[in-house]
């Protein structure tokens, strides 16, 4: 019995990462792999991540966006954040997804 609840956390969701008019480094794809793999933790009927990378307004500060998208069992959750760096607004996204994770599993727990 301990042997197929030990595969059954071996799954591993895939993770999409998509740069929208530019290339992004293979450091920051590391990194995001890495903080949204994380999320499987909170919930783990996630299917699906995709992140898309935008630069806005190139002449401004807080212009990175990032956008996570998980296919979750039974519907999806997203969140989008904008800020100086990718790295921060992946940390901003991943921890908005925690919360939604929680509430979701918590609205599925009460059915």
């Amino acid at each position: 019995m301990l042997i197929q609840e030990r595969k059954k956390k071996e799954v591993i969701m895939e993770i999409r990462i998509q740069a929208i008019h530019f290339d992004a480094t293979s450091q920051l794809q590391a990194f995001i792999q890495k903080k949204v793999s994380k999320l499987e933790q909170y919930f783990d009927g996630i299917i699906k991540a995709e992140v898309t990378l935008k630069v806005v307004k190139p002449e401004t500060s807080n212009n990175k966006q990032v956008g996570i998208k998980l296919l979750i069992r039974n519907g999806e959750c997203f969140a989008e954040k904008i800020c100086d760096t990718f790295e921060e607004a992946t940390d901003q996204s991943v921890e908005a997804l925690e919360k939604q994770l929680v509430k979701f599993k918590e609205k599925i727990r009460a059915k």
